[in-house]
């Protein structure tokens, strides 16, 4: 059993050091669209289905109140916690809706939508970005694998963070390190602001 345990370790701790070298540019990036979001006076949206739901609850909830340093609340919303708006959406019309519509209820051109897929196929992700990008709002994909069907939907104004892993949970190791940072690159840049 202890194998299986060093082992495991052992591998994130090598995929994260590969990630550290190959997603610094575009969690940069990121972090530069988020600042400039929030200093503009828009808001963030996040989304994400199992894991990736609590991911952008995560996000959102270390905006809203606080990462590490004090500073005041920061507009953010998961679009993924209001359970009686979820299946109100996905009895009415389709599961696949339950983010789009929130998108364009919710979001305004400047916003940013944080779209969390480990696969990079999540239908109801896919429909959340083409609703972001109806409504020219820039979106950060977080996915796993090769980016899936996300991927290959970028706008010139959206950012891939991809964790080119087989393994989900080695995936959301990963998607958790890099939610740190985005958190971490935001307060650094609002603080330097002020």
């Amino acid at each position: 059993m202890s194998n299986f345990i060093v082992d495991h370790f052992k591998d994130v701790a090598k995929l994260i050091t590969e990630s550290a070298i190959s997603l610094q540019v575009p969690i940069s990036e990121a972090i530069a669209l988020f600042t400039l979001s929030l200093k503009h006076g828009n808001k963030i949206l996040a989304c994400g289905n199992g894991g990736s739901a609590a991911d952008a609850q995560h996000f959102t909830s270390e905006l809203m109140g606080r990462f590490e340093k004090e500073r005041g609340p920061l507009p953010a919303v998961a679009l993924n916690t209001d359970t009686s708006l979820l299946t109100a959406v996905a009895n009415d019309y389709h599961f696949k809706q339950v983010f789009a519509r929130q998108v364009y209820g919710l979001g305004r051109a400047g916003d940013v939508l944080l779209a969390i897929s480990t696969s990079g196929n999540s239908s109801n992700i896919i429909a959340a970005v083409e609703a972001a990008h109806k409504l020219e709002i820039s979106v950060v994909m977080l996915t796993g694998r090769d980016g899936g069907i996300l991927s290959k939907t970028l706008n010139p104004n959206d950012i891939l963070i991809n964790v080119a892993h087989s393994r989900t949970a080695f995936i959301q190791e990963v998607h958790a390190i890099v939610i740190h940072c985005l958190c971490e690159g935001v307060d650094n840049h609002l603080i330097q602001l002020d």
